[in-house]
């Protein structure tokens, strides 16, 4: 067996981009990783969002670099110009969208996926089976079979992307491979509650299937799909020569967090012989508290679904998960093997089913390791106990509001989500809208909270998405107290 290298202080090769001092590196490394854990550790004294300046635009708006700078000087860079202007969202007050807060675990299992560098398309090395590992928890979380697939993706948008691929091809016995939608996927009609995600009309786009081929379904009063509104619209579409193929559930609205009602709507896909993708970006995991797990009761029979770990497991983005209950059929929408990607029973070419056979990408990073030291340092029973507590301050939050009377209430908390808006003075709808706006505008710039705005029924609202493991009560007390403060600012 020839020799391998084993003296570390060999001489650097000149043209190496390896540090030439390698103490020096690691100084540095440390220093950066010390200001990692501060960064984190004091948050609650800094405000939630500042604006980056503009001296500091220009500063970053630099030529290409031709020659070093140094990796002293770059970090020196990134702490003056870049860590101070975060989105935020690892604050315990913000609430903006559904951003995740990140973990503590993702500080060492980020800089450790980076030493290794591992590319997650194939091949035989630990990565991937630390990916599979945690396909496999993942396929318990939502009370699929041992025969489903499954994939880490970048999130819930591509999951669903990946998903109605897997439908589309199933639905024309995969001949939309060779003959594409022209031929195979004429008329196809995708069906999907009024409330669902703009992700699910741009796959539809990138299918080839187009915006219009999505049906857009009526809701109730609790913003859940209308499920004899779904079963009539099949029908007629079917009279007029359509084709459906496809339902998507929503298991966690962005406006609200509504839940369908998942077990009707996999009997109507069963009946109707549709395939039946659930959009659980945040919702899905419920599943992993007993108390909350028949909100998404119905998601185990669904035929495929994606949901995001960097929302409601507050793990560093990005880190999403897509599952198909047919692992053939999913197999079967992307596997190519071209004469440099064989697979063979040894050597570094084995280890398996390679992912790049599951998904569009060949090359993909080395997202699994976060959730694998998230899930294994902290277990389900913890971020099932952090997702009820945010419901619970959801509902806290709802109740300041509702005795607040200058505050009105624009939707019952489902989940974690609140909908509200300031409504003292006599104005009218335009008004309110406009100060409500700058009512959050004002919230974010004076780094109080960082909440977002939605429409619901015809108001805009002030909405809160509760995904922070960082959030006490008192941030909402002072959130509620902070609204009227900046009304009266701006109408007194």
């Amino acid at each position: 067996m020839p020799k391998l290298d084993a003296d570390p202080e060999m001489p650097l090769d000149p043209s190496s981009l390896d540090p030439a001092d390698w103490d020096a590196f690691r100084r540095l490394a440390h220093s950066a990783l010390d200001d990692a854990i501060d960064y984190v550790r004091d948050v609650r004294r800094r405000p939630v969002w500042q604006a980056l300046p503009e001296d500091v635009k220009q500063r970053l708006n630099e030529p290409l670099p031709a020659v070093p700078q140094g990796i002293e000087n770059t970090y020196r860079n990134f702490r003056e110009l870049v860590l101070p202007y975060a989105t935020g969202n690892i604050h315990p007050r913000f609430w903006g969208w559904v951003h995740g807060t990140g973990l503590t675990t993702g500080i060492i299992s980020e800089m450790l996926a980076a030493a290794m560098n591992s590319n997650c398309g194939g091949r035989d090395h630990g990565a991937l089976y630390v990916e599979r590992k945690v396909v496999d928890w993942c396929r318990q979380i939502v009370g699929y079979p041992d025969s489903a697939s499954g994939l880490m993706v970048s999130g819930t948008s591509m999951g669903t992307l990946i998903g109605l691929a897997v439908a589309r091809n199933a639905a024309t016995g995969g001949s939309v491979r060779a003959g594409g939608v022209a031929k195979t996927c004429n008329s196809f009609v995708t069906y999907a509650s009024s409330e669902a995600h703009s992700s699910l009309a741009r796959a539809l786009e990138l299918l080839g299937l187009g915006h219009n081929s999505l049906h857009r379904i009526v809701v109730d009063d609790s913003f859940a799909i209308n499920p004899v509104a779904l079963r009539q619209a099949i029908h007629e579409d079917r009279r007029a020569g359509r084709r459906p193929f496809c339902v998507v559930g929503c298991a966690g609205t962005v406006n609200t967090g509504a839940i369908d009602n998942l077990t009707m709507l996999t009997e109507i896909c069963e009946s109707e012989k549709l395939w039946f993708h659930v959009d659980a970006a945040f919702a899905g995991l419920c599943a992993l508290r007993g108390s909350l797990a028949g909100l998404v009761q119905g998601i185990e029979r669904s035929d495929s679904v994606s949901f995001d770990f960097h929302k409601w497991m507050y793990i560093q983005y990005d880190a999403g998960c897509v599952l198909v209950r047919d692992g053939r059929l999913h197999k079967n929408t992307f596997a190519t093997r071209p004469d440099y990607l064989q697979h063979w029973e040894r050597g570094l070419a084995g280890g398996g089913e390679w992912f790049t056979d599951f998904g569009p990408e060949l090359s993909r990073g080395f997202r699994a390791l976060k959730v694998w030291f998230a899930l294994k340092t902290y277990g389900t029973e913890k971020f099932g106990e952090m997702i009820e507590k945010n419901i619970q301050q959801a509902r806290y939050l709802a109740q300041l509001v509702k005795s607040n009377p200058m505050l009105e209430l624009l939707a019952p908390p489902t989940l974690n989500i609140v909908c509200f808006r300031y409504r003292g003075f006599q104005l009218e709808n335009e008004e309110l809208d406009s100060l409500n706006r700058d009512i959050v505008a004002e919230l974010q710039i004076r780094g109080i909270a960082a909440p977002s705005t939605t429409c619901i029924h015809g108001k805009l609202s002030i909405r809160v998405a509760i995904t922070n493991h960082r959030s006490r009560r008192e941030d909402f007390d002072l959130l509620v107290n902070s609204v009227i403060m900046l009304a009266k600012e701006r109408c007194c």
